[in-house]
């Protein structure tokens, strides 16, 4: 097949979020597929990778689209029906380019990646498309909803959610939608009314995580990861270390807590002490995953399968979540990651690991088979062809 994607974000490097996906989805079907890609670069530096993804991608298209353009379109057209995901990548170059491309070329399915870049491809009825969700949108606005006790960011969070959820009705236009969970999936059937979605979660590359034996002698060091310049993850480490940190720091006075992720904001640089540790970037993850006791996911924003709990789990290293980070792998509390349900929950739960280099091997080993057997980015991969082939050869 041909497949072209229609991707949000210069898959390079692969270090997080849309990046990743992509990027593991393209490895793994290169081999068997010609893959084109057409995307936006909002860093010039991006232009040094492209080789790297020449290595996957038959022919790539790449258009500029540069941070304060896209917040400037923003404030200008605040008052505009479309969400502001929507307006943020909105390019009349890469309408451009994509018609052009596919003038061009020849294309068999077109996957494209995410609601914001939905506004490009779904009048192509021409081609088998998919639309390739991270998450229900909707429910991640809704959530925020629901959170915040401030009038005016209240009354924002209800604006954009109903202009997200009005939005999404574009996924009817799509001949199959896909989404990382099954929470995501109920919420969006219930809120559309259509049944053309199905599940493709998020993977690991098990080269890179992967544990031939942790340490559970370690138990003096908690971890969280992600980009800290994204609002759940600064909302999360926020709440973590106001609310739930100084409870077991009574308890273990030698404890560490690690917020590792690039791009840290100021918020969450102002949390660093002598028990908090702030890296910024790190080259490797998995050599700080193997220096750490225990993971947590104190995520109260968003949805999906999120990558600080799939990598932990994959080297055996057992994850404290809230349901956000733990709904999406359909699983039982104990096989690889405890769910806490409230803050007391939350504390018992890291106690319990902390206090117990058994239960750390137990809960660790249970998780590091749940990803070898339903995780791997090439079992991910291998659905998504099974996704494509169904499409074509529908009528």
């Amino acid at each position: 097949m041909n497949i072209l994607f229609v991707a949000n974000r210069f898959p390079y490097p692969p270090f997080r979020g849309d990046k990743l996906k992509i990027y593991n989805l393209a490895k793994r079907l290169s081999g068997k597929h010609k893959l084109f890609l057409i995307t936006f670069v909002q860093d010039k530096k991006d232009y040094e990778y492209t080789s790297e993804l020449e290595k996957y991608f038959d022919k790539i298209e790449l258009v500029y689209l540069p941070k304060y353009l896209s917040v400037l379109k923003c404030g200008l057209k605040m008052f505009s029906k479309n969400p502001y995901q929507i307006i943020y990548f909105e390019s009349s170059e890469f309408k451009k380019k994509l018609a052009k491309f596919l003038s061009e070329n020849e294309v068999d399915l077109i996957h494209t990646q995410h609601l914001r870049m939905s506004q490009y491809t779904y009048d192509l009825k021409k081609y088998k498309r998919i639309l390739d969700l991270p998450d229900a949108y909707s429910l991640y606005w809704k959530r925020r909803m629901e959170m915040t006790n401030n009038l005016f960011i209240d009354l924002f969070h209800k604006i954009e959610y109903n202009k997200v959820l009005k939005y999404e009705e574009i996924i009817k236009e799509f001949d199959l939608n896909l989404v990382c969970s099954q929470e995501d999936r109920d919420f969006l059937i219930e809120k559309h009314q259509i049944d053309y979605i199905d599940l493709l979660p998020n993977g690991v590359d098990l080269s890179s995580f992967n544990s031939e034996g942790h340490n559970y002698d370690i138990d003096d060091r908690i971890i969280f990861t992600g980009n800290m310049d994204y609002f759940p993850n600064v909302d999360a480490v926020q709440y973590f270390v106001s609310d739930i940190f100084p409870d077991l720091l009574k308890i273990f006075p030698k404890l560490k807590f690690y917020i590792v992720g690039q791009k840290p904001v100021e918020q969450v640089k102002m949390l660093r002490s002598e028990n908090i540790i702030v890296t910024g970037f790190v080259d490797d993850l998995s050599k700080e995953y193997d220096k750490s006791a225990i993971a947590v996911s104190p995520i109260r924003y968003g949805a999906g399968t999120l990558n600080k709990v799939l990598e932990p789990m994959a080297m055996g290293i057992p994850v404290v979540s809230t349901e956000i980070g733990f709904k999406g792998l359909g699983i039982n509390s104990g096989e690889g990651v405890i769910l806490a349900l409230n803050k007391p929950e939350f504390i018992e739960n890291v106690t319990r690991l902390l206090s117990s280099k058994e239960l750390r091997r137990q809960v660790g080993e249970k998780g590091k088979k749940v990803i070898h057997d339903n995780f791997d980015w090439g079992i991910i991969s291998n659905k998504l062809e099974s996704y494509f082939k169904g499409i074509i050869g529908r009528n």
